[in-house]
């Protein structure tokens, strides 16, 4: 379905009449996960503002970013030993990366403050795939 950027973990499709994943995360992602989870409890993503790669998904635990009407929920993760969580982006942001695959990496940085990664010195970022489904 998409090239090879070393996916670790694809979510669950969530989205009526979809069957391909469209968010997966990277190794080192999934290693900053589990320390977060460790010391936060159930986390969840949600994919701030921009249109281009680099732009940054936030980390909240789970349910401190209120979603809504106006937020679409892209995926779950089967997080090993852990459980879900989700990943959300509004709908208004979806339309511009809705052809598109989205891959949740780490780099080291400053990301937001209000994002759980910040204090570690990393930072989550997207890297993305336009999507070979029909």
């Amino acid at each position: 379905m998409t090239g090879s950027m070393g996916h670790a973990l694809q979510a669950r499709p969530v989205r009526p009449g979809e069957d391909f994943s469209r968010v997966a995360l990277t190794e080192p992602a999934l290693n900053l996960l589990e320390t977060l989870w460790e010391r936060h409890g159930p986390l969840m993503f949600h994919q701030s503002g921009g249109c281009c790669d680099g732009s940054a998904p936030m980390c909240y635990p789970a349910g401190d970013f209120l979603t809504g009407d106006a937020d679409e929920l892209l995926g779950l993760f089967d997080l090993p030993g852990r459980g879900e969580l989700g990943f959300w982006m509004s709908k208004e942001q979806f339309s511009y990366w809705s052809h598109t695959h989205l891959t949740v990496d780490v780099v080291t940085g400053r990301g937001s403050g209000f994002s759980l990664e910040a204090p570690e010195g990393k930072r989550f970022l997207i890297r993305s795939e336009i999507l070979d489904v029909p």
